[in-house]
């Protein structure tokens, strides 16, 4: 391993351990003419920053913005970069880049997403089995602690399964933080109870699942744990998080080569006569700057 791909590695291991989101792109085709070679990498952030290397500036604003669309799907996809018009090919996304050099890209995208992060207050049976059953399907299940009341951000579910113990104070903050699935581990008695004490709203104590769980008939504490895996699975579809894009990355057209471009500060851009300019690449900006009137129909 060269010391760029041991340095892509060490950022990659560093944003996983962060929770950040971004899509890996390894190069598995290169026709020549191209600077690029099968097995270089790069990721994709989800601000359109892009560290390591797949090809030169032409190869690299197709593969921010793919890189992005990838992000949003959250879905993998082969990207073929071709310097002239293809027809759509199964399994690829084709995009034609003009200002390519001549050869041809394959280039394998895929989405890194931190696993979604369940907190649960309380060690009781309940709490521990909790942590089991995530674990085996793929879930962040970690416990509660009083510093993630300031920050739920990344959250994707929070369960009560205390007796008693800070249900209200957890129960609120996650409310007001928009978690997308609140549980409360109670009888309907009791959890009534609970909500009815909460410094909340009918509308946001509406949110809060309790008893929590899915009614499956469960009896022991890993059924019951599977029961509120299994209400967080089916209330995911009703209050997905924010994409790890988002929606407010905008496109642009090269006034020059008419490819899109996204508008974000890492893609290539000059202000001229008051107006933003984008560009796949440096050739087609300065070309664009030397006479912008010849490419005023753009």
């Amino acid at each position: 391993m060269n010391a760029n791909a041991r340095a892509l590695r060490a950022t990659t291991d560093r944003l996983r351990q962060e929770r950040v989101p971004f899509v890996h792109a390894r190069v598995v085709l290169a026709e020549r003419p191209t600077s690029a070679k099968p097995g270089d990498e790069a990721i994709v952030l989800a601000d359109g920053t892009i560290e390591g290397f797949v090809g030169g500036q032409c190869a690299l604003a197709t593969l921010r913005a793919q890189g992005l669309a990838v992000l949003e799907s959250r879905e993998s996809t082969l990207l073929r970069i071709a310097p002239n018009p293809e027809p759509d090919q199964p399994g690829k996304t084709v995009v034609h880049n003009p200002c390519q050099s001549g050869g041809t890209l394959e280039i394998f995208m895929e989405p890194v997403l931190p696993a979604p992060l369940v907190r649960v207050l309380g060690t009781t049976p309940i709490g521990v089995a909790l942590a089991q059953v995530g674990d085996s399907l793929g879930y962040d299940v970690q416990p509660w602690d009083a510093s993630a009341v300031n920050d739920l951000s990344m959250t994707d579910a929070v369960v009560v399964a205390s007796h008693g113990n800070g249900e209200e104070v957890t129960l609120e903050a996650a409310v007001r933080s928009g978690v997308p699935y609140i549980g409360l581990v109670a009888s309907r008695k009791r959890g009534a109870a609970v909500l009815a004490a909460l410094d909340l709203t009918d509308d946001e104590k509406s949110r809060i699942h309790t008893p929590a769980g899915l009614n499956i008939g469960a009896r022991t504490a890993e059924e019951v744990a599977l029961s509120i895996f299994a209400e967080i699975i089916a209330n995911r579809s009703d209050s997905p998080r924010e994409s790890a894009a988002g929606s407010s990355i905008g496109t642009a057209v090269d006034p020059v080569c008419h490819m899109d471009v996204v508008m974000v500060p890492s893609s290539l851009h000059a202000d001229v006569e008051g107006t933003t300019w984008w560009f796949c690449c440096q050739g087609c900006l300065d070309r664009f700057v030397a006479n912008p009137s010849a490419f005023a129909s753009a």
